[in-house]
């Protein structure tokens, strides 16, 4: 394995294939675990760290998504 930097400069997303920018996604929360010193209970805010990199953006911390996901279901029991 390599040890210069991962830049996703160096990649095409102009395929517009879903799977491939999940891909690019998965590789960057590894490589941000990786830099971590893999520890583990943070796979969530290394997603969305990813995402935000690659999409643009100010990443969500874990408990913003986590509260974000159940909004519907309170709602829904609430009723």
């Amino acid at each position: 394995m390599s040890n210069a930097p991962f830049s996703f400069r160096r990649l095409n997303f102009d395929q517009g294939s879903l799977e491939l920018t999940e891909e690019y996604v998965r590789l960057r929360a590894y490589h941000i675990y990786e830099e971590r010193g893999r520890q583990d209970g943070h796979d969530k805010e290394d997603w969305y760290q990813a995402e935000a990199e690659i999409f643009g953006g100010k990443p969500p911390t874990a408990v913003d998504q986590d509260a974000k996901e159940s909004e519907p279901a309170l709602l829904t029991s609430a009723a």
